[in-house]
């Protein structure tokens, strides 16, 4: 179960552009509530308490608790959460109800661990990289993890994670590996680099795992070729100034 927050909030009554940058000024955020079997409605939440909660991972993977009033309470979760474009402020929340009894689909990051203590983590001239940091579930909110953690512990130099290998608690599923065996990638890889490995075992092993040979064209070929080019060339000036 993913951690659960509680924001106090405030129903909203004036709307517009006016109202909404006065709200602002009074270290409000304006926010609506959609979703379920309800109409929309427009509330407000205290910017700095909000900010600070949106400062933690889980935030946008845990079901939260608006609080409005004393006797008013609904499970949502974060679907966008707008930011000032260089300031350090929100602007707009949008959440979506949610019930007890209905899967949820939303974004979980992806935490990797004993990437350092793998084979590719400890292999001179190999780089892994995190294809995929966060990945779509579906979930009752009861199962909803916070994140899911991926043991790269047996990774190995060209090796890689697929997304259908990431391990599940029970009751989460991702549903863009059931509509098709297609959308099923790599999440991590392990690959090697050339540069500064020079000639050799390397970079043959590079080279391997690239595919295929690296042809890289030397100075000294580059060189050779333009002197071909301009040999044609004056050949052909000679040859016209005979004509």
């Amino acid at each position: 179960m993913s951690k659960q927050f509680k924001i106090p909030a405030e129903m909203r009554t004036d709307v517009g552009k006016g109202a909404s940058r006065r709200l602002r000024r009074a270290g409000r955020v304006p926010a609506v509530v959609y979703g379920g079997d309800r109409q929309p409605a427009t509330i407000t939440v205290d910017h700095d308490s909000v900010l600070h909660m949106a400062d933690e991972e889980a935030f946008f993977s845990s079901v939260l608790e608006l609080r409005v009033d004393e006797d008013k309470r609904q499970k949502v979760v974060v679907r966008d959460l707008q930011r000032h474009s260089f300031k350090p402020r929100l602007t707009h929340i949008d959440f979506l109800r949610i019930s007890d009894d209905q899967t949820i689909r939303i974004s979980v990051p992806i935490h990797f661990i004993n990437e350092e203590k793998s084979k590719a983590g400890r292999k001179a001239g190999v780089v892994i990289s995190h294809q995929t940091v966060e990945v779509e579930i579906d979930a009752l909110p009861k199962d909803l993890p916070e994140f899911l953690e991926v043991d790269l512990a047996d990774l190995e130099p060209g090796g890689s994670v697929m997304l259908s290998e990431i391990p599940l608690p029970e009751g989460v599923t991702i549903p863009a590996l059931e509509i098709s065996e297609d959308a099923d990638h790599p999440i991590v890889t392990a690959i090697f680099i050339r540069e500064g490995q020079g000639s050799g075992e390397l970079a043959a092993e590079a080279d391997a795992v690239a595919g295929e040979p690296a042809e890289v064209a030397t100075v000294a070929e580059d060189e050779e070729g333009e002197g071909d080019e301009e040999g044609e060339g004056d050949e052909d000036a000679e040859a016209k100034k005979e004509d």
